[in-house]
């Protein structure tokens, strides 16, 4: 008896203890963070007394919000009038002609006006036989000026007692801006927003950045951060691959993060992907 009891112990233990990542994060994501939001409450409402004694200092503050937008502006958009790289044109693909990457400069030889363009990709993710997913990216380009991605993840975990699987989808819509665009590199910034499926169902603002290198003829790294809440909990991405370009598609290899709710979640990555 005591034997049966101690196995029943031992089994629950472990089960605990190697309880599902997935779960866990949408357990959490559902529940939220009830102490943060309540903490934030009182603080607001305690500040706001002590906001109404400091509103004698609006010629201060108009200036320097207006040196914090200039800033901003500037720093997020540019200055068109000064930054000739910001005309780049955007490129048919990477190293269609051997040299450019997602933007040629306008006095290049090889020119096609105002290209609209179409990339898609996928990404096996592989953590260990238990854990793994699939990622699919999507962006619309009408021009060099933004583009249009999406994003959806679909994370599985095996559960290795019931041989049962649990799913977590995850979705972000952005908006995405280069504030840089050179020939070998670019930079720029994402603003939108992440959506958990599956019985969460809710929703986040999002924001990130984004950077491609074109290093070697044919061969390019690209990285993406993206930082977004649910409910008071993270839900956080970080990518970075090494790509091999050919003709108009290409092959990867690399690494991805997650961070959804306390959980984390590390991926090796190997997917293709195509211009259109």
């Amino acid at each position: 008896m005591k034997k049966t009891l101690f196995v029943l112990i031992t089994i629950l233990t472990l089960n605990s203890s190697f309880s599902q990542k997935i779960d866990k994060s949408k357990s959490e994501l559902k529940s939220g963070n009830s102490s943060r939001s309540s903490s934030s409450s009182s603080s607001s409402s305690s500040s706001g007394s002590s906001r109404s004694s400091s509103s004698n200092d609006f010629g201060l503050a108009g200036l320097l919000v207006e040196g914090f937008l200039y800033v901003s502006f500037y720093s997020t958009i540019g200055d068109y009038r000064s930054e000739n790289h910001l005309y780049n044109s955007l490129s048919k693909y990477p190293y269609f002609d051997g040299e450019s990457g997602n933007f040629q400069k306008e006095n290049d030889s090889i020119q096609y006006g105002n290209i609209m363009r179409f990339d898609v990709e996928n990404h096996f993710l592989y953590s260990n036989n238990n854990i793994f997913g699939n990622h699919l990216k999507a962006k619309f380009r009408p021009f060099q000026y933004f583009y249009v991605q999406a994003d959806y993840r679909e994370l599985l975990e095996k559960n290795v007692f019931t041989n049962r699987f649990s799913n977590l989808s995850l979705f972000q819509f952005n908006v995405a801006y280069d504030r840089i665009r050179f020939k070998k590199f670019n930079l720029g910034w994402t603003l939108g927003a992440t959506y958990v499926g599956n019985d969460v169902q809710k929703a986040g603002f999002s924001y990130g950045l984004h950077t491609d290198i074109f290093a070697i003829k044919n061969i390019s790294f690209n990285s993406a951060m993206m930082w977004s809440s649910i409910n008071g909990l993270p839900v956080n991405s970080f990518e970075i691959r090494g790509k091999y370009h050919k003709k108009n598609y290409f092959f990867s290899l690399g690494y991805e993060y997650l961070k959804i709710a306390s959980p984390n979640y590390n991926f090796v990555t190997l997917g293709t992907g195509i211009y259109f």
